[in-house]
């Protein structure tokens, strides 16, 4: 028997390595696609290039509206979900399911601060939220991988009932003392890796968050305003460009309707459809 099946395969784990695997390198495609995308935008808005040279790079639009990834995504989860819950295959099927499910979340969470704002926030500095739901995402399912209970703590380890529901009950307790002392992030991996919310629920809190305003008197509140200043703050922020690339540089209204408008008529030049209002650019939706 191979390391594959030994370690993979025998123990269950083969569909979420495969969604795991299938969740990083659609992100890794996405935000390279994004980010050329981007750089043509940045080119345009200093006059250096105009939108419609050699073609708009993979960003689709319909009847002039820019169909944002993350609308693929959920239609590929839906699918992928629908046919697993119908069928329940058996391996290779339900390996490439769980595939294709992974790169359908990767195109969703990818735009995951589009979800809560309601607006095209993408490479704004709100938009650093869809790289925090990535890295959560990934974290979570690498720890489903290596084989930690979907709630970090499994009960055939635990001695008798009440033993696994006290141990439950601190776990969620620790928990949710993280998100309270503004670590949200950090809450939620520690729901599937115990060490993260335990360590995280010990330390300092963020000095905007609950626990500090309703606990911390002046000294404490001033070693957290300390640790949590804005250096620190700038220092998770480059973390997040890196990863994703750069935010905070969303264009100006000016700027965005000549991109649009650009890449409205190039999209009528390529596919007129009779009737079609050619007029200034829609808003892009999604």
């Amino acid at each position: 028997m191979s390391w594959y099946d030994a370690t993979i395969v025998e123990p269950g784990r083969a569909p979420i390595l495969w969604l795991l695997i299938g969740f990083l390198v659609t992100f890794a495609l996405t935000r390279w696609v994004t980010r050329r995308i981007r750089a043509r935008e940045l080119a345009v808005a200093r006059g250096e290039a105009e939108p419609a040279e050699g073609g708009v790079i993979s960003n689709i639009h319909l009847g002039g509206v820019h169909v944002h990834h993350q609308v693929w995504g959920i239609l590929l989860v839906m699918a992928t979900g629908v046919l697993e819950f119908r069928f329940s295959p058996a391996s290779p099927w339900v390996e490439i399911l769980a595939a294709l499910f992974g790169a359908g979340a990767a195109l969703a969470l990818d735009e995951f601060a589009l979800w809560l704002h309601l607006d095209d926030v993408y490479w704004s500095a709100e938009g650093r939220k869809s790289i925090d739901a990535i890295l959560v995402a990934a974290v979570i399912a690498l720890g489903l991988l290596l084989g930690s209970s979907p709630v970090g703590i499994d009960p055939s380890e635990q001695s008798s009932g009440w033993a696994f529901a006290l141990a439950l009950a601190i776990h969620f307790a620790l928990v949710i003392i993280t998100a309270l002392k503004g670590k949200r992030v950090t809450a939620l991996i520690g729901v599937v890796l115990p060490v993260v919310s335990e360590v995280a629920a010990i330390r300092l809190a963020k000095p905007t968050s609950f626990w500090a305003r309703r606990f911390y008197k002046d000294k404490k509140m001033a070693r957290a305003r300390r640790r949590y200043s804005e250096v620190y703050q700038r220092r998770w922020d480059r973390i997040r460009d890196r990863i994703g690339g750069a935010h905070g540089t969303r264009l100006t209204a000016a700027v965005e309707r000549r991109v649009s408008d650009s890449i409205v008529r190039a999209t009528e030049d390529d596919a007129p459809v009779p009737g079609a209002d050619r007029g200034p650019a829609a808003r892009d939706v999604g």
